[in-house]
């Protein structure tokens, strides 16, 4: 036991006790409690076949790794060897045998913090929109890709002692000040490349929310385009913007009901989305599907984005939420993504898939309480 803590955390404080069930951890407030697989809702009739498909994704990154964890900033630590090996070995594993795997190489932890497991579960879904290489009468809204004067700098490059925070701005006057709000990038162009060009700035405004969209082009091809980089600006959500003026109401507070209200008013629709300072710049990809935060294309239905302050990006999650009709979701996911308003070690944005408004109204309705294990690997069952 206590050789499995050493491999998998850094920095904890170690319940050592063979017969304590909670592993307390030296984040304040965070903590993993113990749990069998018999704990986990549904786990015996869950087909895993796309979970693991998702997690070989994932293990294709986590290769690549020469640092100790499979995720530094993450305050869970997993030993990138150890899930090296296991990545290694499940490529020899067939479908029939995943679970059997996962059972004999994971044990599942409960996620709790401040003494509550439950934490809040949200949707999000791959946008589309409609878009052109050349600018015209209809085409006119540019999908800028990352500006050219951007600058993003980390406090502990010059010096290890101050916190390690990500910042993002432009030089002026050889000074590092903020970068232009989304309220400075609607007034004037951007010393940035335009990808395509849009036919109307919801659905701009939409996909930077999502992360990422599906053009459908005016020659009919399709063309795939991923999140690049942000403004490093706060997130606010057009929701809330919308409700705090009062031009919808708390019944209409709904993704698709929003998204209604923006293109019906898209005179009056410029300023609220303004107040939300984060401005979120593209790059065309060729995948599968979205890529998330980890570099690796999401799969509908199992990949989770998470926040990566607690849980490593690569982890497999036992998730226990309701969708937006109420059913049940009770199944294995990856984190794989983050999100601005992601905030939390019980905080999840459970990916729907690719579409337009109809997977729209499934993403914008969920809004649900839930949990989640962490499936952490069994290292006294791997061969140094």
């Amino acid at each position: 036991m206590k050789k499995l803590f050493k491999i998998l955390f850094l920095c904890c404080l170690i319940v050592s006790c063979k017969e304590q069930k909670t592993v307390q951890h030296v984040a304040k407030d965070l903590e993993l409690k113990e749990a069998s697989y018999q704990d986990l809702k549904n786990w015996q009739k869950d087909d895993i076949s796309s979970a693991i498909k998702a997690f070989k994704k994932s293990c294709l990154q986590i290769n690549k790794k020469n640092s100790e964890y499979i995720d530094s900033s993450s305050e869970i630590k997993i030993n990138t060897k150890t899930y090296k090996k296991l990545c290694q070995a499940i490529e020899h594993i067939s479908p029939q045998n995943y679970k059997k795997f996962i059972e004999e190489n994971f044990s599942p932890y409960l996620v709790k913090y401040q003494g509550s497991s439950e934490g809040k579960f949200t949707s999000y879904y791959e946008a589309k929109l409609f878009a052109s290489y050349k600018k015209s009468d209809k085409y006119k809204y540019p999908v800028y890709g990352l500006p050219f004067d951007l600058i993003e700098i980390n406090l502990q490059d010059f010096d290890k002692t101050l916190p390690n925070k990500r910042l993002v701005g432009r030089i002026k006057n050889q000074k590092f000040i903020p970068y232009y709000t989304r309220a400075e990038i609607h007034e004037k162009p951007l010393n940035a490349p335009i990808l395509l060009w849009a036919d109307n700035e919801v659905d701009i405004y939409v996909m930077q929310i999502q992360g990422s969209a599906v053009a459908h082009m005016e020659d009919g091809s399709e063309i795939r385009i991923g999140y690049a980089e942000n403004n490093g600006h706060p997130f606010k959500g057009i929701g809330s913007i919308l409700l705090e003026e009062k031009k919808i109401n708390a019944g209409q507070a709904s993704m698709a009901k929003i998204k209604q209200w923006l293109k019906e008013n898209q005179d009056k629709a410029i300023e609220p989305m303004n107040k939300n300072k984060r401005y979120v710049f593209h790059r065309l990809i060729n995948a599968d599907g979205p890529i998330g935060a980890q570099g690796v294309s999401l799969t509908a239905g199992r990949s989770l984005a998470v926040d990566r302050k607690y849980i490593p990006l690569g982890a497999l999650l036992w998730l226990e939420t309701t969708g937006p009709d109420k059913e049940n979701i009770n199944k294995l996911v990856v984190a794989q993504d983050v999100g601005g308003a992601i905030k939390g070690a019980v905080r999840g944005d459970y990916f729907w898939g690719s579409g337009g408004d109809d997977i729209l109204v499934k993403a914008g309705k969920m809004h649900s309480k839930g949990q989640y294990y962490i499936l952490l690997p069994k290292a006294e069952n791997i061969n140094d």
